[in-house]
């Protein structure tokens, strides 16, 4: 370019930066009318953020490190500092908190940062791992709440909005992140896979991005209101590729609720199992979830179920497999009533099943070793368990420190000690108590249908 070319181009670019007169140039952050920004600007789902965004908090919890690397201990760093971060809302202005219970398994410490930037420290006051649900108290009063919607007339396609912390304090900020998209589909069942403890079923799929850091934070409509709690993504990468999954807020707020009044979630029982087959494409021909084995005396036999039945529809829903059946079971309060399509041997019927407490709530619990609590099998803790023994005693409850320390879980059936066979839960005391300290014996267990011994030295 010759150098009068450029002093031309150079004159040219000066006169359109100082907008001249007659000049053409549109200057940067030139005032307009409110009016039109409010037209333009000013959507539903700005307006639903301003109403939620206040009520979202970031989560980030302390685990516990039981053993630390020798990288950890050559840096000074102490236990305890593995970290998580997840997101939550405030449902109660006296500081109750919502957010998914694999945000704070297991937690040592929980801090919760308000959006203003304040971090304030959180109780876990109860957690439910089967629907992924945990409540946090802060101890503030005064503070902003979400108002609660409802997924039953959720439409297809319509404006859904996930709020967030992803990464939490990386960002620089406590303000929640915003991703719209719309609800692509409901009552969706979510395969189990791997260690996943919760049971996603009936849940909200979303294409709103949901990134690491959004678990537990809110699903919200159009008009604001909170409709699930986002909980889970299908990825092949970590991150959101349009496939996010939220858990309804009624089932949420049920269980919030039962935590802030009893601690736990107290589950209803039906007394029988179903065959767990036909999940891909056999449940087109099935036509029901044919029942595997009912427990004696349960609330399914004195209904007049049996085992080989079809169970075709529950509550007026249709039972295409397994995950249909346990969505039902997910949201039944001891004492509800299942009205339930049977068809027995070329005949439909219409039964009432009326539920009851899990037989390991009413089951008499024995006191072993000081800490852990026992209950005997029955036909009834079997068939709630899943158990393959005839005879045991089932782990009912058990200290983290000692499944830690001997491997021993909640869930383990002790069947025997040094090979003798042991029937119940009083059978199994009695022998530890004739044992003397110091001595040393191995447990035989049953633990997911499989069989092996524990060795543990009495204290």
């Amino acid at each position: 370019m010759s150098r009068a070319l450029r002093v031309a181009v150079l004159v040219s670019l000066v006169a359109c930066s100082s907008g001249g007169e007659n000049g053409f140039v549109h200057e940067v952050g030139a005032q307009r009318p409110v009016a039109s920004i409010d037209a333009t600007r000013r959507t539903a789902i700005v307006a639903a953020t301003e109403q939620v965004s206040a009520a979202v908090v970031s989560v980030r919890t302390t685990r516990p490190s039981p053993r630390p690397s020798a990288y950890d201990l050559w840096i000074g760093q102490p236990r305890g500092t593995p970290q998580s971060f997840g997101t939550g809302f405030i449902l109660h202005e006296n500081g109750v908190v919502i957010t998914n219970q694999h945000v704070v398994a297991d937690a040592q410490q929980v801090t919760v940062t308000l959006p203003d930037g304040t971090d304030v420290e959180g109780r876990v006051l109860g957690e439910d791992p089967l629907t992924d649900i945990a409540v946090i108290k802060l101890e503030r009063t005064g503070l902003p709440v979400v108002r609660i919607g409802t997924t039953r007339d959720l439409m297809i396609g319509e404006w859904a909005i996930a709020l967030g912390n992803p990464y939490s304090y990386l960002l620089g900020n406590s303000e929640p992140t915003v991703t719209a998209g719309v609800i692509s589909a409901t009552r969706r069942n979510i395969l189990p896979v791997g260690d996943q403890s919760g049971s996603y079923l009936d849940m909200i799929q979303t294409d709103a991005a949901i990134n690491p850091g959004n678990s537990g934070g809110p699903l919200v409509n159009a008009l604001g209101e909170v409709i699930g709690v986002n909980s889970s993504i299908f990825s092949s990468t970590g991150g959101s590729v349009g496939l996010g999954f939220a858990i309804p807020i009624e089932r949420a707020v049920r269980v919030a609720d039962e935590i802030i009044r009893n601690g736990s979630v107290r589950r209803a029982w039906v007394g029988l199992t179903v065959r767990l087959g036909g999940v891909s494409g056999e449940w087109k021909q099935s036509g029901g979830v044919t029942v595997g084995e009912v427990a004696p005396g349960g609330p399914a036999a004195r209904a007049g179920i049996q085992a080989g039945d079809v169970l075709v529809r529950a509550n007026d829903r249709p039972l295409r497999n397994y995950l249909d059946w346990d969505a039902v079971l997910l949201d039944l309060h001891v004492g509800d009533v299942v009205q339930a399509t049977v068809s027995s041997r070329g005949r439909t019927s219409t039964v009432r099943i009326v539920t009851g407490d899990l037989p390991t709530v009413t089951a008499e619990k024995v006191r072993v070793l000081s800490e852990l609590d026992l209950i005997t099998v029955t036909p009834s803790i079997r068939a709630e368990r899943g158990i393959q023994s005839s005879f045991g005693a089932l782990v009912y409850r058990v200290p983290g420190d000692i499944t830690q320390r001997t491997g021993i879980t909640v869930g383990d059936v002790i069947i025997g000690i040094n090979g003798q066979a042991l029937r119940t839960a009083e059978e199994v005391a009695e022998q530890v108590r004739g044992m003397r300290p110091g001595q040393q014996f191995y447990l035989n267990i049953e633990r997911g249908g499989m069989r092996g011994t524990v060795p543990l030295r009495l204290q």
